[in-house]
């Protein structure tokens, strides 16, 4: 790795440290109810990003960081198999109850990670390799490179663009800081070094968050910004009651969130 690589990497690597809580199963087990509720509702995100990758009927695909299905299960009618890896056995269990209950027989899953050897795990080649919001790992230009080698044809990896998913007026009401990790201009700049030319498009998402109660408001929150101090909790709460409103019989907040993804891909043909 030459000393561009170093940089970018070593930054990325940092701020990876920083969020030791995410990088474990656990704190994905815990947080699998909640994306599990999600599958029942159309996404723009997921629906976006399918109709921008085009899949041929008779493909077959790696889906890393698959959670309990957000893309996989959507995609699999549409592909020839689906090999789905996941180091959350709660979010493989859902994955697993979501194939069943929807009759889809051509999804594989495979308890992993990105830093385990995927020759032992069985994950093998695939036409295209996927890493959908999934790129949590300290050594990125080595994900990277095993994401491209995974794949025979196509690479599609997705990022966040600024502050991405996080929701700013969360942080400003508890009164904690908040910066901006880095985002896909890392994941793009160390391909670059890499050798690997990628192209990057975007696509944007209005989301709004509603929720049954205060109660649901509060917990899925505070899954969300990670431990909570008691001040932070009391906060959060006089918040939510402020500001939740009553739209068609759950609460909201009264405006959305606008966020921005970049899609980075590169087919494996072009830049070799």
């Amino acid at each position: 790795m030459n000393t561009a690589v170093s940089v970018w990497a070593e930054q990325w690597a940092r701020s990876q440290r920083k969020n030791t809580a995410r990088s474990t199963p656990s704190f994905w087990d815990k947080r699998a109810p909640e994306f599990s509720k999600q599958l029942a509702a159309k996404t723009e995100y997921v629906e976006d990003l399918i109709r921008f990758m085009q899949l041929q009927p008779h493909w077959s695909v790696l889906d890393v960081g698959c959670g309990c299905g957000t893309l996989a299960l959507p995609l699999a009618k549409r592909v020839a198999s689906i090999t789905a890896l996941d180091f959350s056995p709660t979010m493989l269990e859902l994955l697993q109850q979501g194939c069943a209950e929807r009759g889809v027989e051509n999804i594989t899953t495979i308890h992993g990670r990105w830093e385990d050897d995927w020759d032992s795990l069985g994950v093998g080649c695939h036409d295209v390799a996927i890493s959908s919001r999934s790129l949590g790992v300290s050594d990125l230009p080595a994900a990277l490179g095993k994401l491209d080698q995974a794949a025979r044809r196509k690479i599609y990896v997705t990022a966040m663009v600024g502050g991405g998913p996080h929701d700013r007026r969360i942080y400003q009401a508890i009164n904690r800081s908040f910066a901006n990790g880095p985002d896909y201009i890392y994941i793009y700049n160390i391909l670059h070094e890499m050798g690997i030319y990628a192209n990057v498009s975007f696509i944007t998402n209005t989301v709004w968050n509603s929720y049954a109660d205060l109660d649901e408001a509060m917990a899925v929150t505070a899954t969300k910004m990670g431990e909570l101090t008691a001040d932070e909790r009391t906060r959060l709460q006089e918040y939510l009651t402020a500001e939740l409103v009553s739209y068609q019989g759950r609460l909201r907040l009264p405006e959305p969130r606008v966020i921005r993804w970049a899609i980075i891909y590169w087919d494996k043909g072009e830049w070799r």
